[in-house]
């Protein structure tokens, strides 16, 4: 289960309308070994695509990096889809890597609600998760 707290939630919800309709993409970061989302991270789609997305290399490199010398990983992987279900794609799957982060999507396909799920995404195979949604943790 995903447990976190609704500011971050409003963050990824707000980069998502705000780079519709591209998808956005970032992390969430937090203590190296825990599994509690803390800094909030918007990273930029390389591809600029409303049916794709990647990180930049060079930006992923700098805030992977910065989450080493913090003691710090990568809690949660965040991405939007804007016409369809936030599920993961065969692509999204396909790029999954980090086998302890919670994979979530935010749909903005509609302009007046938003849908999240939350995945966890291990050698292709795809498992939906509960999100909870706290004010604090």
């Amino acid at each position: 289960m995903l447990v976190i707290r609704a500011e971050l939630v409003d963050a990824m919800v707000a980069h998502a309308r705000a780079d519709h309709p591209d998808e956005a993409c970032g992390v969430i970061a937090g203590p190296e070994g825990s599994d509690r989302a803390e800094r909030f991270i918007a990273m930029t789609n390389a591809e600029r695509s409303p049916t794709f997305y990647r990180f930049d290399s060079g930006e992923q490199l700098k805030v992977w990096r910065a989450l080493e010398d913090a003691d710090e990983a990568p809690i949660v992987i965040y991405h939007s889809h804007t016409a369809t279900e936030a599920y993961p794609s065969r692509t999204d799957i396909a790029y999954a890597s980090e086998p302890d982060a919670h994979y979530v999507l935010v749909s903005t396909r509609d302009p007046d609600e938003h849908e999240l799920r939350s995945y966890r995404i291990l050698d292709g195979v795809v498992t939906e998760e509960p999100v909870k949604i706290v004010e604090q943790y």
